[in-house]
């Protein structure tokens, strides 16, 4: 079978989903190993989110001026340094682990500002966008997955998978260089080499170029582009970054705020399913990643939502019912009504996720698109973010109303 450009683009983006994406998995997954039972394990989902939300909060300012060639090598280097500290550090030095993982975020934040700025110049056949989002669906899937294979199942110990993951990166190279259409790479190339830039983001580039010329460095040229940029991202927030953003602080309040608390008597429960009350937050976990990597996928068959806002409003709805579960028990007596939410919410975020950038590139002007692909990707950090300020909070009011009423559980294991 002849392999088209079409379908290399689709694998090209598929693939860099799936290495950008997977090592935040794994380290999630890897948590109470990295930090110990005794560390809160918030510590190490704000070290694998913030780096990433930070870098893609400035990148509309900075990006343009580095090259897609320089971003990759950057982000194969700081995600493989990140992993060997993690993996070779000792677990007594929690820092040094949390600076690798720092900088694995870091590596992510700038791989999806990049590749999802890089579909900009593979948008003729609309398989970038797909193949990148649902890459980053699969990653959710596979690294979980492979995580409790190696670990659970096989027995590696876990730095050794750890190390194992730091060889991933390399991953890019490989498909940058052998497999990404050679004709469409060299566009963006001429871009990077030559700062032929489209639109208005031209004269601005030109202008900084004629001042490093003249060695001179104006504040009043800084001000200027700043108040550039937001002016481009300002046209971006209403109809597409709000939407992303709420949804995001939605789904991870749900996912790391409530559903710890949505357990249920392990006597009621199937034992070849549910040995201990981590499990059900396990099962959960899964499911909403099955639901992400579907929803994720569903270009490919041709379904498309535009109302960006009415999944907005459907994931918050998830939100009061999973609050009302949680507190008063009600409306799901059995745990297998909530299995079906959990996945559903995950469909929901996936299909905004893929539906916003879907609608930026057919939406915002080829002139501002690859800027837009960039700045748009802001949202979901943003959400993520947020969700986390929400639930440091949110998760010990559940949990307490629910121990206030003679369910202990969520401080026996329920929540990881």
């Amino acid at each position: 079978m002849y392999i088209t450009d079409a379908h290399k683009t689709f694998i090209s983006f598929f693939i860099f989903g799936i290495l950008n994406n997977i090592l935040y998995v794994i380290i999630l997954s890897a948590a109470i190993d990295l930090v110990g039972s005794s560390t809160p394990k918030a510590i190490v989902l704000l070290a694998d989110v913030l780096p990433s939300f930070l870098f893609k909060f400035i990148s509309p300012f900075i990006i343009h001026l580095i090259s897609y060639k320089n971003r990759l090598y950057s982000l194969v280097g700081l995600s493989t340094i990140g992993m060997l500290i993690i993996s070779l550090s000792s677990i007594n030095m929690i820092w040094l682990k949390i600076l690798g993982i720092m900088l694995a975020s870091l590596s992510s934040g700038m791989g999806e500002v990049s590749f999802l700025q890089l579909t900009h110049y593979y948008s003729i056949n609309g398989n970038s966008i797909n193949g990148w989002s649902s890459g980053t669906g699969a990653a959710g899937l596979l690294g979980s997955f492979l995580f409790m294979l190696m670990t659970n199942l096989i027995g590696i110990p876990v730095w050794i998978v750890l190390l194992i993951f730091a060889i991933m990166p390399s991953g890019f190279l490989i498909v940058y260089y052998y497999l990404l259409p050679k004709q469409n790479q060299e566009y963006h190339e001429i871009d990077d080499n030559n700062f032929i830039i489209e639109g208005d983001q031209e004269e601005e580039i030109n202008d900084e170029i004629d001042n490093s010329l003249e060695n001179k460095v104006s504040i009043e040229k800084i001000n200027q582009h700043l108040s550039n940029t937001f002016k481009k991202i300002q046209p971006l927030i209403i109809p597409f970054m709000i939407p992303l953003t709420t949804v995001y602080i939605s789904e991870y309040v749900i996912n790391q705020g409530i559903s710890p608390t949505l357990l249920y008597p392990l006597d009621d429960l199937p034992h070849w399913l549910f040995s201990s009350y981590r499990d059900i937050y396990v099962v959960y976990g899964f499911l909403y990643q099955l639901g992400v990597f579907i929803s994720r996928s569903s270009i490919t068959f041709g379904l498309r939502i535009k109302k960006l806002y009415l999944l907005s409003i459907l994931q918050f709805i998830n939100v009061v019912i999973t609050i009302i579960q949680s507190v008063y028990d009600k409306p799901f007596t059995k745990i297998w009504f909530l299995l079906i939410l959990i996945l559903y919410e995950g469909l929901l975020g996936g299909f905004s996720y893929v539906n916003t950038f879907m609608s930026v590139s057919e939406e915002v002007p080829k002139s501002k698109r690859e800027f837009s692909m960039g700045a748009v990707s802001i949202s979901d950090g943003l959400g993520i973010v947020l969700a986390g300020c929400i639930n440091w909070w949110l998760e010990t009011k559940l949990c307490g109303l629910q121990v206030d009423r003679g369910r202990d559980w969520c401080l026996n294991g329920g929540s990881v």
